[in-house]
């Protein structure tokens, strides 16, 4: 079970140790909790790891990357590594593993091309099994597991971000989100809307190409007699119910807006609803699952683009 979020007065140098298979997202999350505040160091040899952690803690957690790859990994070495920190007084340590499907792992290697660490002169899948037996004692160790078989890189970053944003003392994070509900509903949504009920510009032939970031396509679906009083509905429900979240010590709250393509209503709906909450000082995320997963040569502006901040002109 993850251990709760340090508190202000806790002054325990917080670090999570972050491994899983080759190819299941470790450098992704690593990054990403990079950008979130951590003092990230990957691939670190496990006899160096005493040695960093000596001194004084640092004002800001850590994230070390522990990879099967390198040639002091073993289960032993790690169990050994794990209940060190946790008899310490002065660390407050948790694994992370980002687990993933053979099939998943196998695809990917096959997709890149790339040889598998574990197996450089053998097939990818012998490598994988090879690593999954290493690894076994190791994950059932873990206090997070994310199985990251059916994410994308943006879904992992997305996800690290609903873990750990509220690590390096953020504010309470909302990410906003459209989707396609023909292409199944995100797994990681708090609070969801359907607005396929608004009128579909895919049916006009001169914004079929568009997307709901588009001015003529904003116009069009906010001109549906029913937008506005949805919209204010929903605006006012989701700042009604954010300071509440906050107070009860969530970290993250995500609101997802699902339509039939996903590119037009439930776009122009989320984009609307992070500007606005935004504007009332809300730190706002966005992500548009069905523009991110489309060919960047496909359509019109802002595909294939991770979740970004809503930022307020306040000039």
């Amino acid at each position: 079970m993850q251990e709760p979020p340090l508190t202000p007065s806790d002054t325990r140098q917080r670090i999570v140790l972050v491994t899983g298979p080759s190819g299941a997202g470790r450098s992704t999350a690593i990054n990403a909790l990079e950008d979130l505040g951590f003092e990230a160091i990957d691939n670190l040899p496990l006899s160096l790891m005493p040695r960093l952690l000596e001194g004084p803690p640092l004002p800001r957690p850590m994230a070390l990357g522990v990879d099967a790859r390198n040639r002091e990994f073993s289960a032993a070495a790690m169990s050994e590594l794990l209940d060190s920190l946790a008899a310490r007084k002065d660390i407050a340590a948790e694994l992370l593993y980002l687990d993933c499907s053979d099939a998943a792992l196998l695809r990917r290697f096959s997709e890149t091309r790339r040889r598998h660490p574990l197996a450089p002169a053998e097939t990818p899948a012998e490598g994988i099994a090879r690593e999954f037996a290493l690894l076994a004692p190791i994950r059932d160790r873990a206090e997070l597991l994310i199985d990251t078989t059916e994410m994308t890189p943006h879904d992992l970053r997305a996800e690290m971000e609903r873990w750990y944003g509220a690590e390096t003392g953020r504010r309470l994070a909302v990410s906003v989100q459209s989707f396609s509900y023909k292409k199944g509903a995100p797994r990681d949504i708090d609070t969801m809307f359907d607005v396929r009920f608004l009128r579909n510009p895919y049916w006009e032939p001169s914004l079929r190409a568009l997307n709901g970031t588009d001015p003529e396509v904003a116009e069009y679906v906010s001109a549906d007699p029913r937008f506005a009083e949805f919209f204010d509905r929903v605006r006012a429900l989701m700042l009604f119910l954010l300071p509440s979240y906050a107070e009860e010590g969530k970290s993250h709250v995500s609101v997802g807006f699902g339509c039939t393509g996903g590119q037009h209503r439930s776009v122009t709906v989320a984009e609307s609803l992070a500007e606005a909450l935004a504007q009332d000082g809300w730190q706002v995320s966005i992500r548009h699952r069905e523009l991110d997963r489309m060919p960047s040569s496909m359509g019109s502006a802002k595909k294939g683009q991770p979740p970004r901040s809503v930022e307020v002109d306040k000039a």
